[in-house]
């Protein structure tokens, strides 16, 4: 299992995991999921949630954010 991606909380800021995951159209259990590590996400969906958080979606499979 990954460790929780610490960048998307602080990319979260003062927004609720549900927030995030209903401005990109996703669950908040998903979102939850995705957030500490447990599941990584489609393209889709991370281009979604990048959308929604203003990076690059590329970041979720960049090895060095992941670790």
């Amino acid at each position: 299992m990954q460790q929780k991606r610490k960048w998307l909380v602080d990319l979260r800021g003062d927004r609720t995991q549900e927030d995030v995951a209903t401005d990109a159209g996703i669950s908040r259990v998903l979102y939850t999921l995705i957030e500490t590590g447990t599941r990584n996400p489609s393209v889709t969906t991370a281009k979604k949630i990048a959308a929604v958080l203003g990076f690059t979606w590329t970041l979720f499979f960049d090895d060095v954010c992941n670790e």
